[in-house]
C-alpha cells in the first residue's frame, strides 16, 4: 500500500483525520486547499500546488525527517514552505497510510509545541506536548 492508497490523499479523508487531532481546525484557502491548523498555525495542507497540479499532502516535519523524506520517490520539499522544513508527498510515494498519519500527527505536535503555554492550555494540548520525547 502506498500514499496513493491513503485516505489522507483525498479531501474527505484528510479533513476527517486532521479534525480528529486535539484543537485542530480546518479552513479552505489558497485556491481551495484544505489547510489544517492548531492554535491558528498551519500543520498540514492538502492541495494541488505545483506544476503537476495533482493532489499533494504537505506537512511540517522534524529536521531529520526533512533531510530524509525527500530522498524517497514522489516526496519533495514543499513548494513555498521548504525553508520552514515542510515536505510534500505526492501520489505514488512509498509511504504507507500509517506512515502518513504518523507524520501528520507529528506535524500537529511540532506546531502545537510552538504555541504559547497559555494557548496550549486553552486548547487542552499540554498533555500532548508533555507526552512527547524531549531533546537532551
Amino acid at each position: 500500500m502506498t500514499a496513493t492508497d491513503s485516505a489522507l490523499m483525498d479531501r474527505t479523508g484528510f479533513e476527517a483525520f486532521a479534525l480528529s487531532l486535539p484543537g485542530a481546525t480546518l479552513v479552505r484557502q489558497w485556491g481551495d486547499a484544505s489547510v489544517a491548523k492548531v492554535g491558528g498555525r498551519i500543520f498540514a495542507i492538502l492541495s494541488g500546488w505545483g506544476a503537476d497540479a495533482g493532489p499533494g499532502l504537505s506537512f511540517k516535519c522534524s529536521e531529520l525527517a526533512f533531510a530524509m523524506l525527500p530522498e524517497l520517490e514522489n516526496v519533495r520539499p514543499a513548494p513555498y514552505l521548504a525553508r520552514a522544513q515542510w515536505v510534500q508527498v505526492l501520489p505514488g510515494s512509498p509511504l504507507t497510510p500509517d506512515d502518513l498519519r504518523a507524520y501528520v500527527r507529528e506535524a500537529h505536535r511540532l506546531v502545537a509545541s510552538r504555541l504559547t503555554r497559555k494557548r496550549r492550555a486553552e486548547l487542552g494540548l499540554d498533555p500532548l506536548i508533555a507526552a512527547a520525547p524531549h531533546k537532551s
